[in-house]
């Protein structure tokens, strides 16, 4: 076993209550107006000073953090980034919690009559492990925010491009903002997932929502025209306004063939004639 970890060792297994209540009290001293309460910081703090002697003991080496010795360790991290991130604590607060329990070593190691050659070496070390895991907690806390802003993006485009059930055979999705490759492919999937439960045989495709349409936003409406009448289902597209149509025109895209309309109402009206039906005023 390397000297410097067997010094460390040493302090952890001798002096644990000190260097746990001096974590937590250089902790509270950095995260002034942290929301974690005591029982989840010593239930945090146990299960790392736990996993971090463990290491040692077995020879770990903050050169190489990666390794199996650090597992557990890692593994410990990664559930307190998650964890953290998942409550809304920010980046900072999650690594100042593991960088916080430095001052405590250092002011043992300082203290105890060692060589210096010793003591330096112990210094080292223990700054290179605590650096090590605050990175680590910090990518982990990155990753977990990515996935979880991701989740929320896909939820949203789901929430902001309903397919709705207007009469029998009959289905629009009213689309609202801007419509990008990765919106027209949900909104594609949507459609024909829609189309094979229903059995239905008309999409309304509703644009009064979308601010401009370009030449990008046209392709993404044909291709979704197109992969519906290979199901064997017709369309019909709604909200064209003046300046839309204008827009339309003047950069050349062909909607021959597809059925338009103004709005909404005008392309129900057209579905329902479309699929036989008829509305008739009832007369008192």
């Amino acid at each position: 076993m390397r000297q410097e970890n067997a010094t460390i060792i040493r302090f952890l297994e001798q002096k644990q209550d000190e260097i746990v209540q001096g974590w937590a009290t250089e902790y509270a001293a950095i995260a002034q107006g942290s929301r974690r309460t005591a029982a989840s910081l010593q239930g945090e703090q146990a299960e790392l000073y736990g996993h971090l002697l463990r290491a040692l003991r077995e020879d770990g080496d903050a050169a190489d953090f990666e390794n199996a010795t650090w597992a557990e360790l890692r593994d410990s991290l990664a559930r307190l980034s998650a964890s953290r991130a998942a409550q809304s604590s920010t980046a900072a607060d999650t690594s100042a919690f593991v960088l916080s329990l430095k001052r405590p070593l250092f002011d043992l190691l300082q203290r105890e009559e060692l060589g210096k050659n010793e003591q330096i070496q112990a210094l080292w070390n223990i700054s290179a492990i605590v650096d090590r895991m605050a990175q680590w907690t910090l990518a982990v806390y990155q990753q977990t925010r990515e996935d979880i802003i991701s989740r929320q993006q896909d939820e949203l485009l789901e929430l902001s491009t309903p397919v709705i059930k207007l009469w029998e055979g009959v289905l629009a999705v009213p689309i609202i903002g801007t419509l990008d490759s990765s919106r027209a492919q949900m909104v594609m999937e949507s459609l024909l997932e829609r189309i094979v439960q229903t059995g239905s045989e008309l999409a309304i495709i509703d644009i009064t929502g979308v601010p401009t349409v370009d030449t990008l936003v046209a392709q993404h409406l044909l291709k979704t025209v197109t992969a519906l009448r290979l199901m064997g289902a017709e369309s019909i597209i709604s909200g064209i306004r003046p300046q839309i149509a204008q827009t339309i025109v003047h950069l050349g895209i062909d909607l021959q063939g597809i059925a338009t309309k103004a709005t909404l109402a005008d392309a129900l009206a057209v579905a329902l004639r479309m699929t036989g039906h008829t509305i008739a005023r009832v007369q008192d």
